[in-house]
């Protein structure tokens, strides 16, 4: 779907820009987005932290593998394409110093649609008050920098688990990347993935991290959820396309396109979960990802919504991902090493006036992330479980919501614009990643770092 944002298409006009600045209003730029064979960033990756920088002595091999030019200094001339702060040996609030000595030079110099990432430590596994107090600061700087930032930059923070700085590395290079785009003020959390050591193995091909993998993707005849099949697709997974028998011309449509094959089922169903494991088996050998995306909304203010309204969503958004889940998530289910990621919403975390059976079904999938992300059947097969919570994404749906709140919903975020679906897909490919095998239990907001809920 086109982008329709007619005032960012103003602002970035030159007479547009004049009156913006003139009048102090918002001027979002056109986002940084992944396209085959662009460097990992424009410009220089500047590097730096506190004390003797556990993460990235770990981490700067693998980053200039990633193809980042790392340097140690603010270069005079050319403009940062990122930078990336470790304080993961911080143990008290005065060494947070090092934050603020490594990023204040860096800002003054950071390019168009730059990226800032902080690396630190878990605030639960800290062994004294100080510890824990300076740990949990780093989430209030990295936001904080976040809001700060201009021109499409973002700013983002990895807590590392002692002994898995190496397993970061896909988390660090995925947020400095453009695949990122629309990820802001976010916290990711890295563990220690069962059975491995070190650095995960990279991908033969960096532009198919998904070669050899078998994907479902529920909900994906349209909007987002055909973009999550590209994505999938794109970067070389084989896709099993799942929606409802009165959405199957536009679901043969993606599934054609992107190389898989379609399933016309509804998630609801009692057998829904078994019929995609057969599937999948049947046609492709087995399954590896599964993105719970199919959803529903039936708006109405809670004092004048009917039971029916109520139990449709709460079903089709979080009961069927249970029903499923006893199939796909059994002993014969999702292969080892499987990957799990569900779609949640702004409004699960942030509640929405007139949504309170779409809030409740949105937050209820945070907490099947906190389940599954801490079952250790799960983890000991090498599953991770994670998901994505959208802002405002520009969409069919959002097109017809009218004009000031559709306008609110863009600018009211740090970086002045909706989203597209491709941003949403993009996370979802990031945790669907074989690499990614140390982070799980996380829900990671792609919203632009939207006021709704900060």
């Amino acid at each position: 779907m086109a982008h329709t944002d007619g005032y960012t298409a103003f602002v970035s006009s030159t007479a547009g820009r004049k009156i913006a600045t003139t009048l102090g209003l918002p001027q979002p730029v056109a986002l940084r987005r992944h396209v085959a064979g662009r460097p990992l960033a424009d410009g220089p990756v500047l590097v730096g932290g506190h004390a003797d920088t556990p993460a990235l002595t770990a981490l700067r091999d693998g980053l200039t593998a990633a193809g980042a030019d790392v340097v140690e200094e603010v270069p005079a001339e050319q403009r940062l394409g990122g930078v990336v702060v470790d304080l993961t040996a911080a143990d008290g609030p005065t060494d947070l110093e090092s934050l603020r000595a490594t990023l204040a030079p860096a800002l003054k110099r950071l390019g168009r649609c730059a990226r800032v990432v902080v690396v630190g430590r878990d605030p639960a596994l800290a062994t004294s008050p100080a510890q824990r107090a300076a740990r949990r600061a780093l989430e209030g700087a990295t936001r904080s920098v976040a809001k700060e930032l201009r021109a499409g930059a973002t700013a983002n923070l990895v807590l590392v688990a002692d002994g898995a700085e190496a397993g970061a590395l896909g988390t660090v290079t995925f947020l400095l990347s453009a695949r990122s785009a629309y990820v802001d003020g976010q916290v990711v959390r890295v563990g220690a993935a069962p059975g491995t050591s070190g650095a995960p193995e990279a991908p033969a091909d960096p532009e198919r991290p998904l070669a050899g993998r078998v994907a479902v993707v529920t909900g994906a005849a349209r909007g987002i959820g055909a973009d999550i099949a590209r994505t999938l697709g794109r970067d070389g997974a084989t896709v099993v396309c799942v929606d409802i028998p009165a959405a199957g011309a536009h679901l043969a449509a993606v599934a054609n396109e992107v190389g898989g094959t379609a399933l016309q089922v509804d998630v609801t169903a009692d057998d829904a979960g078994r019929r995609i494991l057969e599937h999948a088996r049947s046609r492709h050998g087995g399954l590896d990802v599964v993105v719970h995306n199919a959803g529903i909304t039936r708006d109405k203010l809670l004092v004048n919504m009917d039971a029916e309204r109520w139990a449709g969503v709460l079903d089709v958004n979080l009961g069927s991902i249970l029903r499923m889940n006893e199939a796909l998530l059994a002993d014969d289910g999702l292969r080892e090493g499987g990957r799990v990621v569900l779609v949640s919403s702004i409004a699960g975390i942030a509640g929405n006036r007139g949504q309170t059976n779409y809030a409740a079904s949105k937050a209820g999938v945070i907490g099947l992330v906190d389940a599954y992300g801490a079952d250790d059947a799960l983890r000991d097969r090498g599953i991770t479980v994670n998901a994505v919570a959208p802002g405002f994404i520009e969409t069919e749906m959002t097109a017809k919501v009218p004009l000031a709140t559709r306008e609110l919903g863009r600018r009211l975020n740090s970086l002045n614009q909706g989203g597209l679906p491709v941003d949403v897909a993009e996370a979802i490919a990031y945790f669907a990643a074989p690499a990614q095998g140390a982070v799980s239990g996380n829900v990671v907001r792609v919203c632009g770092q939207s006021l709704l809920g900060a």
